[in-house]
């Protein structure tokens, strides 16, 4: 017979190699994942022009060993993709949760 949800308990699960991470329980990077969003909201959801930020969300959290460390060029990332702060990137595009939040 299966388990509780129908599953086979004789079966031991695989965890995915890519795609899965812990999740950021202390919020060490709410305002780079808050910045990321607040860019996505301003330019309609179009994620190009927000490349920095994610570039920024992603380095934070392999900083923080929330992710495995990854050279940026394997996440689809290149030289030409500047990392800007929110203070440099608030003057091309008005974040709201730039404008908002202090940094901690």
């Amino acid at each position: 017979t299966g388990g509780a949800f129908g599953g086979n308990r004789g079966v031991r699960p695989v965890p995915p190699e890519k795609g899965v991470f812990p999740l950021d329980h202390l919020h060490e990077c709410d305002l780079e994942k808050k910045d990321y969003l607040a860019c996505l909201k301003s330019t309609g959801a179009q994620s190009e022009k927000c490349r920095m930020f994610s570039k920024k969300y992603l380095e934070c959290r392999m900083e923080r060993n929330l992710m495995a460390k990854q050279d940026m060029s394997e996440l689809g990332f290149s030289d030409a993709d500047v990392v800007v702060t929110p203070s440099e990137e608030n003057h091309k595009l008005q974040s709201p949760a730039s404008d908002s939040k202090e940094r901690k």
